[in-house]
């Protein structure tokens, strides 16, 4: 069990990663090691032992869980009585549609019903607050730009009157065609420019709510001139700059030394500004920002009373002021903990509303202004839950496998004969001291190879006897209330490594570049018990291509419980909660682009309670070569002419040349990720099952 930060439930905190570990968390570790293995080893393995092991029925939020064949389910408004099997969608992917993998598969029933939940959370705090105003959400699409998702969502919002956050020009323009309502806002943050801000400003002249927010003092003048020059009167906003900082992996979005927001000095001049243009009335909007997954809810309710505290203020000094946006940073709880630890969240949605309104509330009233319309960011809350990400494990890399008994010969050196001797002597009861001496072993055999002093096939037969000495004692430790710090490191050394057709690059950028957790578990067979531990590494040639973190109640695996392979079977597992910024922030890392995707909606009249509504093919070779000026057709040219020239030279008979041709034209129109066969997805449910105590 590795560490990267502390929960906080108790303890100092420690930064150091994997050696420094709180001791309650070190006890609860063990505890919950202990009761795991008891279980696995003395009782039948079953459905509710798997939802345990991965938490699903904590940060699945009824959203997700298993069902009795063993594969994950999903129920995308939160009924149990329309479950959509994910066997049984990726099935129909890849038999009737030919979709291969990786493969997203978008629930958007889930997205509608995010976007209801987050409105209605809203509304009933108003409600039990007796709060003299309403909310008016926005979606920021920098999270999901996808057209598909921001459609889905203004759909969903309309009677919400849920508006749309916009970012830079590209999103803006987005932003105006897809924009409807005019009861709704359009909110403009990020720098600007004189294209920005007439676009905007377009948006003002066809009835559209569009708030322009400054988030540098110099801006202020350019919308003002702009406004001049085209004759409108602009709804302004400003980010505020509050002294409240945030928390998590985004903790630098907000405090003093935060990239956008005008300082208190700044608002004054701004105040001043637009009180000599005569636009003081023009002024609607006061907005913060602390930081995207802020994981307690104490940060929130800092920011949002003093951010109150400024509207206030500045609704005293003659500007008529209507809506006070709280910004992003609504948590998600992607492990499940239900703390603040950064992974997670240690309120809940409704939490999150009332404290929102309470605070605005009390603010309001001690200052004796008007209660402002509430607006609110939260992009990562609303998308995240409906996508998920399968990928095909297609191998393994087992330390372990080879269980052989090693003989001495003729030539090896004296090494060999000691670490036979330790691995005869081996008891629980000198396995410590055993390791020491295997390790010492272990470094003097890699310094006689590399002085090259030591064979090959002697220094192999040492290795391997030293692996399985390694896993008898990570064996002996099994089961004990106190395992050694350097035990757990050689079991999170023993993990084996599934391969997995999939780029992290790509498609799960944030845990490359952030450490981001995601829920990770195998979406089928899980009535069987998961025998194996693993780390998942993807196929490009990168060596950080891997996932080597997952969640957990007390703190961040190492490892993944996963189940052993079955010949001619494949092998899926979900990446879960992959909607926000994923899709958009994936590199093309070795050329492997947008993956396949399926949109899958709920329908009563369907016989399986579901459909696939779209299908969207991932990027072909040609696709992701012509991103970076690669031309197909002079590609081909380039080729044949070598063909050709081969024909002339005898090396290539015609008929062999035109096949290799071919082959390569053929290619470049295929998918960029690996395809196994054109296989089948099997039946849901002919997996047959074991069953029974777990080995």
């Amino acid at each position: 069990m590795g560490t990267q930060g502390t929960r906080r439930d108790g303890g100092a905190r420690f930064a150091d990663q994997g050696r420094k570990r709180r001791f309650f968390v070190s006890i609860l570790d063990s505890w919950l090691r202990v009761a795991y293995l008891r279980r696995a080893m003395q009782s039948p393995w079953d459905i509710p032992s798997a939802t345990s092991l991965y938490n699903i029925d904590r940060w699945g939020l009824g959203y997700f869980s298993i069902n009795d064949r063993g594969n994950v389910q999903v129920c995308p408004t939160q009924n149990p009585g329309t479950p959509i099997d994910l066997m049984e969608v990726i099935a129909e992917a890849r038999n009737e549609y030919g979709l291969g993998f990786p493969l997203v598969l978008r629930f958007q029933d889930l997205l509608r019903h995010r976007v209801e939940t987050i409105n209605r959370a809203f509304q009933s705090a108003i409600d039990e607050a007796g709060y003299r105003n309403v909310y008016r959400g926005v979606f920021p699409i920098k999270v999901n730009q996808l057209r598909e998702v921001v459609e889905e969502i203004i759909d969903a919002g309309t009677s919400f009157h849920f508006g749309i956050e916009a970012g830079s020009k590209p999103e803006l323009l987005a932003a105006l065609a897809v924009h409807r309502d005019p009861e709704s806002l359009i909110v403009c943050n990020g720098y600007k420019d004189a294209l920005f801000i007439e676009n905007a400003l377009l948006g003002r002249k066809l009835g559209k709510k569009v708030i322009l927010v400054v988030e540098k003092l110099e801006e202020l003048g350019q919308i003002l001139a702009v406004s001049r020059e085209v004759g409108v009167e602009p709804m302004i906003g400003v980010r505020v700059r509050l002294a409240t900082k945030g928390a998590g992996k985004w903790a630098t979005s907000g405090g003093e030394n935060a990239k956008f927001g005008l300082s208190t000095a700044d608002l004054m001049a701004a105040s001043t500004m637009l009180k000599e243009a005569g636009q003081a009335h023009c002024l609607k909007l006061i907005h913060f920002h602390v930081g995207s997954q802020v994981p307690d809810i104490g940060t929130i309710k800092r920011a949002v009373r003093e951010a109150t505290r400024f509207y206030a203020k500045i609704a005293k000094m003659g500007h008529a002021l209507e809506y006070l946006d709280v910004g992003g940073g609504l948590g998600v709880d992607y492990d499940g903990s239900r703390t603040a630890f950064e992974s997670s969240a240690n309120y809940s949605l409704q939490e999150y509303a009332r404290d929102i309104v309470w605070n605005i509330l009390e603010v309001c009233d001690s200052e004796k202004v008007a209660h402002p319309c509430i607006v609110s960011e939260s992009g990562r809350a609303i998308v995240a839950h409906h996508s998920v990400l399968i990928v095909e494990a297609f191998g393994s890399i087992e330390k372990d496998r080879a269980v052989v008994a090693v003989q001495p010969a003729p030539g090896d050196p004296k090494l060999l004969s000691d670490i036979l001797e330790l691995q005869r002597q081996l008891t629980r009861q000198n396995r410590m001291e055993s390791l020491h001496d295997a390790q010492q072993i272990k470094d003097q055999v890699q310094s006689m190879f590399d002085l090259g002093m030591l064979e090959i096939e002697s220094k192999a037969k040492i290795e391997t006897v030293y692996w399985q000495i390694a896993n008898t004692i990570v064996g002996f430790c099994e089961g004990m209330k106190y395992v050694p710090e350097e035990v757990k490191e050689l079991e999170t050394a023993l993990c084996d490594q599934y391969v997995c057709n999939f780029s992290v690059f790509q498609s799960l950028l944030d845990h490359w570049a952030l450490g981001q957790l995601f829920p990770v578990m195998p979406i089928h067979r899980l009535q069987e018990f998961p025998e194996r531990n693993a780390t998942l590494v993807d196929i490009t040639c990168d060596s950080d291509g891997k996932v080597s973190r997952f969640i957990d109640l007390a703190d961040v695996r190492d490892t993944l419980p996963l189940h052993r392979f079955k010949a001619a079977e494949p092998y899926y597992v979900g990446f879960f909660m992959m909607g926000a910024y994923q899709d958009i922030m994936g590199d093309l890392h070795n050329l492997f682009g947008r993956v396949n995707e399926a949109h899958v909606f709920l329908d009563e009249d369907e016989e399986s309670g579901w459909y696939i509504e779209e299908t969207i093919e991932g990027a072909s070779i040609s696709e992701v070569l012509g991103m970076i000026q690669w031309d197909k057709n002079e590609l081909s040219r380039q080729v044949k002419a070598q063909v050709d020239a081969a024909i002339k030279g005898d090396r290539l008979k015609p008929n062999e040349a035109m096949k290799l041709l071919s082959n390569y034209e053929r290619a470049l129109k295929g998918y960029t990720y690996l395809q196994f066969n054109g296989a089948s997805v099997p039946a849901v449910g002919s997996v047959p099952s074991t069953g029974g105590a777990a080995k």
